[in-house]
């Protein structure tokens, strides 16, 4: 059981992820890369990842076992940034923190830490282990995530719409009520299945919560009491990871002024009925419009219980915007979810 204390400052600082941390991602995609769950949504990313992996994968299975505790030097606050960001941090890490952390990974006779053979050069602080490391990283997070990004940025950023509305309705403790039903708010303490007992006291300092589209099952928490608190969790999968590229069939579907308002209307969110009024339409019109630009790839869609929410992809929100880049996505909802 994972049990997690708030007081009224920690409700005070319970925050969203501004978006996905890609070595949350990167670290959890490697634990999917290796189980059988989920294999309705992640089937097909793992052949097709599989195809694209080098031997970048032997010093990851040495680092990340298939089950239970994993270094948290591997997942940086940096990885919200970006994957150089991200690597950069870790590469700054001090060595007695890697020799601590990855001494976790094995014990002696006596139950004492001690360091696996194969990560002995990693952890005696030395550069060129370290770097072979951050290669790997990057050369696994190209083969596996960056082709999904996108995909995983809409699954990402529909969760924290909902999240985000939750908050607004309720304040925090609404937003803690709100998450996957691994988890349970039994105030002021955040429950939730484990595989170990465990209590994380904030102690005024808040917490991060970071929606993952490769957290699976429960939900994960760094190890180090020391480090500022943070709470991966699940996002609800409702398809599979794909690369979309612009071009696709359905796209041809996207025609029209009355299209184009919808699209446009779904901008920084709303009800079902203010997206129809927005545009100038029927509420069914609305909702039959809203299918068909999901269908193109320009909005993703989230049911949770009576509510359903659509958010723009990073294709949507570009096209919409026009920009260089795109956007963060937006959404409404209408009325009516390893450890470290």
């Amino acid at each position: 059981m994972l049990r997690i204390h708030f007081s009224g400052n920690d409700l005070a600082g319970v925050r969203m992820a501004a978006r996905p941390d890609v070595l949350w991602e990167t670290i959890l995609s490697f634990h999917r890369l290796r189980d059988r769950r989920g294999s309705m949504v992640f089937r097909e990313w793992r052949s097709e990842a599989r195809v694209r992996l080098g031997a970048e994968t032997r010093l990851l299975a040495a680092l990340v076992p298939g089950r239970g505790y994993f270094p948290d030097f591997l997942t940086p606050p940096q990885g919200i940034l970006g994957v150089d960001e991200a690597l950069d941090a870790i590469r700054t890490t001090p060595p007695g923190r890697i020799h601590a952390e990855v001494a976790l990974l094995g014990t002696t006779r006596a139950g004492r830490p001690a360091v696996p053979a194969a990560l002995r050069a990693l952890a005696e602080g030395a550069s060129e282990p370290l770097e072979r490391l951050v290669a790997a990283l990057r050369g696994y997070h190209r083969a596996a995530v960056e082709p999904y990004w996108s995909h995983i940025q809409a699954r990402v950023e529909t969760d924290r719409a909902l999240r985000g509305r939750a908050l607004l309705d309720g304040g925090a403790e609404e937003l803690l009520a709100s998450l996957p039903p691994m988890l349970r708010w039994r105030s002021p303490v955040l429950e939730a299945d484990y595989p170990v007992e465990r209590d994380v006291h904030l102690d005024g300092r808040g917490l991060l919560l970071q929606p993952s589209y490769f957290c699976r099952g429960t939900p994960v928490v760094l190890r180090d009491p020391g480090l500022p608190p943070v709470l991966v969790y699940p996002v609800t999968h409702c398809e599979a990871p794909t690369v979309r590229e612009p071009g696709l069939p359905s796209l041809a579907k996207l025609v029209g002024h009355t299209r184009s308002a919808v699209l446009s209307a779904i901008g920084d969110g709303g009800t079902t009925s203010e997206l129809a009024r927005r545009a100038g339409v029927s509420l069914a019109s609305a909702s039959q419009h809203a299918g068909v630009l999901r269908e193109a790839g320009l909005v993703a869609t989230l049911r949770h219980g009576n509510a359903v929410l659509h958010t723009l992809t990073p294709l949507g929100a570009a096209l919409l915007g026009g920009a260089q880049t795109p956007r963060e996505t937006r959404c409404y909802a209408r009325n009516g979810p390893v450890t470290s």
